[in-house]
């Protein structure tokens, strides 16, 4: 989809061409996406953050059902269980695949975003609208994957294990888990989408550990304020091969 400056050459719905009103359903899509985001931030803001991912799992769950009644409709799908029958009847092969999919494109989404600031503000303002972006999603996502998993809001360290494999990263990145005993374990990322993309073309690692600091802490404390986080490496850093960035979590004995 192309965008452009330059006056439409209508007025109204029925004078668009089948191209211009596909443009314009998607441009309401993402319409939606925003809104529902903007909703989500003033009542974190007005509200504070608990509050609203209370309420973002209630508003989420009733609008997601009333939004997919209509569409059945519409699109003259069948739904079971809650959800489209087509994306359930899919093989788990294709699910697995379109769960990539999904992933990779939130992922190129956020590459899209850093390189569009870079561009025009240059990289340190990137770097720093990206770092600040992952103090809010970094909880978000922690939360949500603690709903989803039924985990309590005190997981400790097992339940971190657990959540980090429900990441988005966790679905396009080679990640592991190495056990120090009961109050402490090392998460490494051994495949990096990003730094093995750099790696191809002769590109040194990108220097993400101001990101990781942020995206770490904030996951884990998310998941359990009771851990603590500690980097072990990440780049810029040296680290070895068999890893891109290493960290520690770990929780005081009660």
């Amino acid at each position: 989809m192309t965008q452009n400056n330059q006056t439409a050459a209508f007025s109204s719905i029925e004078e668009m061409s089948e191209s211009d009103l596909g443009r314009y359903m998607v441009t309401m899509m993402h319409r939606m996406v925003m809104h529902h985001v903007l909703w989500f931030s003033e009542v974190k803001h007005q509200m504070g953050f608990e509050q609203a991912m209370e309420m973002l799992d209630q508003a989420f769950e009733t609008s997601f059902q009333i939004q997919l009644k209509r569409l059945s409709k519409v699109l003259g799908f069948e739904i079971r269980e809650g959800l489209p029958a087509p994306l359930l009847d899919l093989s788990a092969e294709k699910k697995g695949e379109l769960i990539g999919a999904l992933c990779a494109n939130w992922l190129v989404n956020d590459g899209v975003w850093f390189q569009t600031v870079e561009q025009t503000h240059g990289m340190n303002e990137a770097k720093r609208c990206n770092d600040s972006c992952w103090t809010h999603f970094s909880p978000v996502e922690a939360g949500l994957i603690r709903r989803f998993l039924g985990l309590s809001k005190k997981p400790g360290l097992e339940g971190l294990k657990k959540a980090l494999g429900f990441r988005m990263y966790a679905n396009i990145n080679t990640q592991s888990i190495i056990d120090e005993g009961p109050n402490s374990f090392v998460f490494q990322m051994n495949e990096c989408r990003v730094q093995v993309a750099r790696k191809r073309k002769n590109l040194a690692d990108y220097p993400c550990k101001s990101a990781g600091l942020v995206e770490y802490s904030y996951f884990a404390a998310a998941v359990d304020p009771r851990i603590r986080t500690e980097c072990i490496g990440c780049p810029p850093d040296e680290h070895p091969e068999e890893w891109y960035c290493a960290w520690r979590f770990s929780m005081a004995e009660e």
